[in-house]
């Protein structure tokens, strides 16, 4: 059986150490740790409060980390905003070799335009996976990357495009998006699982909504349930993170509400793996 967690960004309006609680209130195993989480990147990433708060709650240990990506682009056509967003992902991955975690998830990156990726955002591609090699051959955190949703100008969004990518980084591992890949197909994204599931480390657990959108409850979705009982069936045993949008339900929810919500995701998650 995996382990059961929940992105920090589910509880964005919360400092850190109450996530951690309400995490651990919610019977969930574990949490992937967004760094940009707002407590934490509004106020310079302070790593020894996060430290304290993975210390308090050794039950959740060890978590995951989600590298920054939001405004960043390690592919982009300006060679700056290329640059720090490399930059940032090398600097979570550090991080979290400094904070014990088990795996650090990282975007792979997109063409600026809205167009197929050209010859130069595949080579911006590899020289962002040069600098994460070299930093990665020093540490214990597994690094994995991260299937995007299925839109053009993505240089990642398809299961062949994972395998590949994956036959050619022996040492890299494999963040399955389900939401990402469930906007194509249920089938696409067990065939993410038929071709990817050796690698694969870490799966973003949700649901499509009836906006065609991802990160949605699962535990009364069937098709999502569908991709759960898959994994179960061949044996994945690595962790299973809600990412839930909490912006999907109609008003906003309390803490308390959003922890009786992850009671109801976890319980699903238990059923499927039992």
């Amino acid at each position: 059986m995996g382990r059961f967690a929940v992105s920090t960004m589910f509880f964005h309006e919360y400092p850190c150490d109450h996530i951690f609680d309400y995490v651990a209130e919610s019977g969930l195993d574990s949490l992937e740790f967004w760094v940009e989480t707002p407590h934490f990147w509004l106020r310079d990433r302070p790593e020894d409060e996060l430290a304290g708060c993975i210390a308090g709650h050794p039950e959740l240990a060890p978590i995951t980390v989600h590298a920054p990506s939001l405004d960043l682009n390690p592919c982009s056509i300006n060679p700056r905003v290329a640059g720090i967003s490399v930059d940032y992902a090398v600097e979570a991955v550090q991080m979290a070799e400094r904070m014990g975690a088990a795996v650090v998830t990282i975007h792979p990156g997109k063409r600026t335009a809205k167009r197929h990726p050209s010859a130069y955002d595949y080579r911006r591609f590899e020289d962002y996976i040069a600098r994460l090699r070299e930093v990665a051959e020093g540490t214990r955190v597994k690094v994995a990357i991260e299937n995007l949703e299925p839109r053009v100008n993505a240089l990642l969004s398809t299961a062949e495009d994972a395998a590949e990518v994956l036959e050619r980084e022996p040492w890299l591992w494999f963040t399955l998006d389900m939401g990402h890949a469930m906007m194509t197909s249920c089938d696409e994204t067990i065939r993410f699982i038929d071709l990817c599931i050796e690698r694969m480390v870490n799966v973003h657990v949700s649901a499509i909504g009836g906006n065609g959108r991802p990160h949605h409850p699962i535990h009364d979705d069937p098709e999502a349930l569908r991709v759960l009982a898959e994994l179960a069936d061949r044996g994945y045993g690595g962790y299973l993170t809600l990412e839930l949008e909490d912006m999907v339900f109609p008003g906003a929810l309390s803490s308390e509400e959003k922890v009786v919500l992850l009671s109801k995701e976890s319980e699903a998650l238990r059923e499927a793996f039992s």
